[in-house]
């Protein structure tokens, strides 16, 4: 088996800026305790594809809602290497929660942003059955799989990555 890649927390002043972005300010010392308990990504088992991603705090998201969860990882990869993330497999089964771009593409490159490649996943309770889905802090919420891929013969793009959505389209 390759080793391709390793994860890494993003730095605590940029954990901060995004989880107050994201959720407004917060009572003195609660970012740091949450900083503190964040939990690389990690296999459950031998043969496992996918890293599991911790919640970094408590999430509930109602039936139809979303929620926007700053997840205080980055991740360092080879080149020619992707993480495709998806949900959890348990809960796109029992409440239908979904990634909003429905698998989140990181590219190797994202590692050097601005925002240190701070990983974010935007999920919505799509159920039809009125359940709300609830993932205590450190519970698995989403899974990343790294991918190798390929290019056409005839790509000549040099352009270099500063940003994260859309930034590679401007």
């Amino acid at each position: 088996m390759q080793r391709i890649a390793k994860f890494h927390k993003v730095s605590k002043a940029q954990f901060a800026r995004d989880w107050t972005d994201t959720f407004g300010v917060q009572p003195e010392g609660e970012i740091e305790k949450i900083y503190t308990a964040i939990q690389l990504p990690k296999r459950a088992t031998a043969c496992s594809a996918g890293y599991d991603f911790y919640a970094p705090s408590d999430i509930c998201i109602e039936p139809g809602k979303t929620a926007k969860i700053p997840t205080g990882i980055r991740v360092e990869m080879e080149r020619n290497w992707v993480l495709k993330c998806y949900p959890r497999s348990g809960l796109g089964f029992k409440y239908r929660l979904q990634l909003n771009n429905t698998v989140g593409i990181i590219d190797s490159d994202y590692f050097y942003s601005d925002n240190e490649g701070h990983i974010f996943a935007k999920i919505t309770n799509d159920t039809h059955e009125g359940k709300t889905v609830e993932i205590p802090a450190g519970n698995g919420f989403m899974q990343g799989i790294f991918v190798e891929y390929g290019i056409t013969v005839d790509d000549d793009v040099t352009e270099v990555r500063n940003g994260g959505f859309g930034s590679t389209t401007k």
